[in-house]
């Protein structure tokens, strides 16, 4: 299990999925051959972490359908392939927004989609701010790859500020800056039977993540975890708790 602190049990279980799945999901990683080198200069490229959450999403594929969202929002979509990944996943019945404080991030996010057959609505925003009123309560599945990495706060991109592509990875002060103003609102945007799936490095003290979320009366798995170099990266799974 992915377990930075001394004690994880106390906090995030181990999600268990088995093996006589009735079904079994095989998914290509959407196309990407739209975005060019010099996009990749302004908006983060898809990598390890990106890519440990799509297998994360597909371990999960069976027990997202059978909740059948209709509301699914990425916060910081940089490239739009996770919400791609999701759409082609769940089909046409979810309505798939994301949000990025990254301007060009938002507009590939848009191409991403249509280049794959999926429709996204992308907004400019920073994190949810502009969206908690009107969808508080209806978003069935929230997914989050944050700026995790460990930097200088004067790094970590700011709202009201032109962010460039160091906002996608930027995450200040134990790498938390940008989740901690991200996790209060969780409990808010998620629907009664909503799931929350984010990417946490161990630098980041998952395990105090997922107490801050357990006091809000839910609940925390660790779906798959991997080192990537020297990252030891790991996806969470958030459920309210009944």
């Amino acid at each position: 299990m992915f377990s930075p602190e001394s004690d994880p049990s106390r906090h995030i279980t181990q999600a268990s999925h088995s093996p006589s799945t009735p079904e079994t999901f095989d998914f290509t990683t959407p196309d990407i051959a739209h975005i060019t080198r010099a996009d990749f200069q302004n908006i983060y490229e898809p990598a390890e972490d990106t890519f440990l959450l799509l297998d994360a999403l597909q371990t999960e594929c069976q027990f997202l359908r059978e909740r059948k969202p209709l509301m699914c929002l990425e916060v910081g979509s940089g490239s739009g392939v996770v919400s791609t990944f999701a759409a082609q996943m769940l089909g046409n019945k979810t309505f798939y927004l994301c949000t990025d404080i990254n301007s060009k991030a938002a507009h590939i996010t848009k191409q991403t989609g249509s280049e794959n057959n999926v429709n996204l609505n992308p907004l400019l925003a920073d994190l949810a701010s502009p969206l908690l009123d009107r969808i508080a309560g209806h978003v069935d599945l929230l997914l989050f790859n944050p700026p995790y990495v460990v930097t200088p706060p004067e790094e970590v991109g700011r709202p009201g500020t032109k962010a460039g592509i160091e906002a996608s990875w930027a995450g200040g002060k134990d790498g938390r800056e940008v989740i901690d103003r991200l996790l209060p609102c969780i409990p808010r945007l998620l629907s009664p039977s909503g799931v929350f799936y984010m990417v946490v490095l161990k630098e980041n003290r998952p395990n105090e993540i997922a107490k801050m979320l357990i006091e809000q009366n839910m609940e925390a798995s660790v779906i798959l975890s991997r080192r990537c170099g020297v990252e030891f990266l790991a996806i969470l799974r958030f459920v309210r708790k009944y």
